[in-house]
């Protein structure tokens, strides 16, 4: 598929990159010329210097023969403009980073007659995840599937917990429900384990499990079940005014602290049922004035990423029950990961992640494949992927222990006849089912026969 991508910064980069790993042919436009030339040549594509929004520019990088142009500039009105430009051009999908809430409502509206296929929200959609980790505060991360049926929730095993030392054949026995661990994140790397796979503490589990069942899962493997009722945010960005909402509507106290005067009195008016606080959230003294571990959630969304880690730390140290940290540059998140701090978000990292699925899904519609949806999860080191069983589809009605799978490669649920269910190795598949598969290798699946090693 040919991609132009305008914008080569940070999400910019990460698209161009795993776009092209996965086979398209991408060209990457920036009015930076170091950004185009680095971006090009560390990954091998065409590169254009130039105005995105210019019919000129947009000429020479390819757009009459496009199927995609992604606007992922820093500029909202750019983006916008750059897509109903390349509209006009003959592109035939567009998808806009937006990040302006002012502009959501509007955009929605004129959707078509800016020529929009898709827009994305970085900030609205980290604070929709952080919200979801909400809900669960034991979870480190949560992953919907089959239309919300199913989900991949991360599960931390803490010293003293249940799970340490036994075999995940025995894990059953604990849960009392049946769930999958479809991957396992351990400090000597990734597992795609199997049934003799032994827990060990420290490590993070991802593990399916139907949406009914987690609350039962949560119980039974005896993590903490405390509702959170009270909201910390330090940092009053564009995710805290979205998060807020979501969290005064579902009855949580929550309190906003912010250094910049003129973003208070904003954030004052937008929120009058929130506590907001002027004061400079990274010094201890107004932390602790303040009384931020008495909330039973605290989530740290500066713009600066060190002081987030550093002030997540502390949260963590003084009891905080449920602590989430943003991260923009999204190579420190293994660093993050390995302080301890939590869950973890990165609107930039969700960004890219929405994008790609987009695109699956363009590959599916075209009949390039049979891919429903895409997640990344353990910090886009796997991916978890809904494919749809087809006539096409190999070994349908055999059991899943004598089909023959690629290494890294695990099924982690099956849904037949609007019937979602967790697979044993006696379980199959059949045409018109929808099948999930998670993967820790390093090959690209965009097929459901990309999965079978024969």
């Amino acid at each position: 598929m040919n991609i132009i991508i305008v914008g080569a910064g940070k999400v910019g980069s990460a698209l161009t990159e795993q776009l092209s790993a996965e086979g398209h042919n991408i060209t990457i436009v920036d009015s930076d010329p170091l950004a185009v030339n680095t971006t090009a040549e560390r990954l091998d594509v065409m590169g254009v210097i130039g105005n995105g929004a210019s019919m000129a520019i947009l000429r020479q990088a390819g757009a009459e023969e496009a199927e995609l142009l992604i606007a992922a500039t820093s500029l909202d009105e750019l983006n916008l403009l750059t897509c109903f430009t390349a509209k006009k051009l003959g592109v035939k999908h567009t998808i806009a980073r937006i990040r302006n809430p002012e502009y959501t409502d509007q955009v929605n509206d004129l959707r078509e007659e800016l020529g929009l296929s898709m827009t994305v929200n970085p900030e609205q959609a980290a604070a929709q995840e952080a919200y979801q980790l909400l809900q669960f505060p034991s979870f480190l991360k949560r992953e919907p599937f089959a239309q919300g049926r199913v989900e991949i929730v991360g599960v931390p095993v803490e010293k003293g917990s249940k799970l340490c030392g036994i075999p995940l054949s025995k894990l059953y026995e604990i849960a009392k429900v049946s769930v999958l661990v479809c991957a396992v994140q351990r400090e000597d790397g990734i597992h795609v384990p199997s049934g003799t796979f032994t827990i060990q503490e420290g490590d993070t589990l991802f593990v399916t499990a139907g949406i009914g069942s987690l609350t039962t899962l949560v119980r039974n493997l005896g993590l903490e079940e405390k509702r959170v009722r009270s909201l910390l945010i330090i940092g009053g960005s564009r995710i805290a005014l979205y998060l807020a909402r979501r969290c005064l509507d579902s009855g949580m106290a929550v309190k906003i602290i912010e250094r910049d005067h003129q973003r208070c009195l904003e954030l004052a008016e937008l929120l009058p049922q929130a506590l907001i606080i002027e004061a400079d959230g990274s010094r201890q003294d107004v932390l602790s004035s303040e009384g931020f571990d008495t909330y039973d959630a605290v989530i740290t969304l500066t713009g600066m990423d060190e002081e987030n880690l550093i002030l997540s730390m502390l949260a963590n140290r003084n009891g905080v029950g449920k602590v989430i940290t943003k991260v923009d540059r999204m190579e420190y998140t293994d660093l993050f990961r390995q302080a301890g701090i939590g869950s973890i978000i990165s609107p930039k990292g969700i960004s890219r992640s929405l994008i790609a699925r987009y695109v699956r899904g363009m590959s599916t519609a075209s009949g390039m494949a049979n891919m429903l949806a895409l997640h990344t999860i353990v910090d886009g080191q796997v991916e978890a992927l809904e494919f749809l069983a087809t006539t096409a589809t190999r070994h349908r009605g055999e059991k899943l222990m004598d089909i023959p799978l690629k290494p890294g490669i695990l099924v982690s649920c099956i849904t037949h006849a609007g019937r979602t269910t967790i697979p044993r190795g006696d379980s199959s598949f059949a045409a018109g089912d929808t099948v999930i598969v998670v993967t820790a290798g390093e090959h690209t699946i965009s097929d459901i026969n990309d999965i079978f090693a024969d």
